[in-house]
């Protein structure tokens, strides 16, 4: 499986930081040329590698990173996402409840990217706290997942425990998903539950 982070602010660096801290190799990218944060990513580790959004975008499995407004942009990198897994870390704070149309913010990320397997996951924490190590008191800091597709799932899943991190999957995302989604002016009830879970 190959891995790529659209989107490279608070998240985005954070997220980053956990694959260098796992040694899992992944590609970075924004809408900017990659030279603009080549710095930036050599900093994080060798194996995060800067890369234009159409190379980002060919990998297996994304981290959609970036603001909620943005990712309509960021679908029309590829003609087609038929089969790729999206881990939609967006927040749809801020965006009225009728631009949403009434569906939970991860079905609007899934309708652009049509074809794709979306994961809602790694959303509901700060950049700060996501960014700590995720191995706390002999336990495992908690990752929400939320998915209509089990096995992308069960995939995201098993990346999460690779980086350290304990997932917990809440259903599908219009059940699950509404517990960590941002939208309008409120929060779902799980967002900034900074959980930790023991074997």
């Amino acid at each position: 499986m190959t891995y790529a982070i659209i989107g490279f602010g608070d998240i985005g660096q954070t997220l980053a930081r956990a694959f260098a801290r796992s040694g899992i190799e992944v590609s970075v990218a924004t809408t900017r040329d990659p030279e603009s944060f080549a710095s930036t990513a050599a900093a994080i580790g060798p194996g995060v590698e800067p890369a234009t959004l159409a190379e980002a975008a060919k990998a297996d499995v994304l981290f959609l990173a970036v603001r909620f407004q943005q990712h309509p942009a960021v679908a029309k990198a590829l003609p087609s996402w038929q089969g790729k897994i999206i881990v939609d870390v967006t927040n749809a704070y801020g965006v009225p409840d009728e631009e949403l149309s009434g569906l939970p913010s991860a079905k609007v990320v899934a309708k652009a990217f049509a074809g794709a397997r979306v994961v809602k996951g790694f959303n509901h924490l700060v950049a700060a706290v996501l960014d700590q190590d995720p191995a706390i008191h002999g336990g495992r800091r908690v990752v929400f997942l939320a998915s209509d597709d089990d096995a992308a799932a069960a995939e995201v899943g098993t990346l999460a425990e690779n980086l350290g991190f304990a997932p917990i999957r809440l259903g599908g995302l219009s059940e699950g998903g509404l517990l960590v989604q941002a939208h309008g002016n409120s929060w779902g009830q799980l967002i900034f539950k900074d959980l930790v879970k023991f074997d």
